[in-house]
């Protein structure tokens, strides 16, 4: 009896651990203008990205956060200037951010890419099924 409970409980944690490896999709919404939260949102998808790598992870940037980005004054530059290279993250800003903010691409951290709306952005990724992290204070 004792060996069979032990199979059924190595099946049940075989099946647990089978589980959390299944591939998620991850949209990191990060909107605000504090440094402290852009220095934790960037290790979030670094952690996030490390731990899965067979997951996707895309971090979208609006609003205030657009220093997130800006490659001359990020407090969280370093960071995000490695795990932008990685095949399974991808980190956006807004155009409409950047235009209020009188930014261009040339100001981004290397890699950094661009979509024409923040919101409309994350909107569409949980439309396709992506899991949804707000990052900020």
């Amino acid at each position: 009896m004792k060996t069979y409970i032990s199979i059924i409980v190595s099946i049940f944690f075989m099946s647990v651990a089978q589980a959390q490896e299944k591939p998620i999709k991850v949209v990191f919404d990060v909107t605000s203008g504090n440094v402290e939260v852009h220095k934790s949102a960037a290790r979030h998808l670094r952690l996030m990205s490390d731990s899965y790598p067979d997951s996707e992870f895309e971090m979208v940037i609006y609003s205030s956060a657009y220093k997130m980005v800006d490659k001359n004054s990020s407090a969280a530059g370093e960071t995000l200037r490695e795990i932008v290279k990685k095949k399974n993250v991808s980190i956006v800003v807004c155009q409409n951010t950047m235009k209020r903010n009188k930014k261009t691409k040339d100001d981004l951290i290397p890699g950094v890419t661009t979509v024409p709306d923040g919101i409309y952005e994350i909107v569409a990724k949980q439309q396709q099924g992506w899991g949804y992290i707000k990052e900020g204070k």
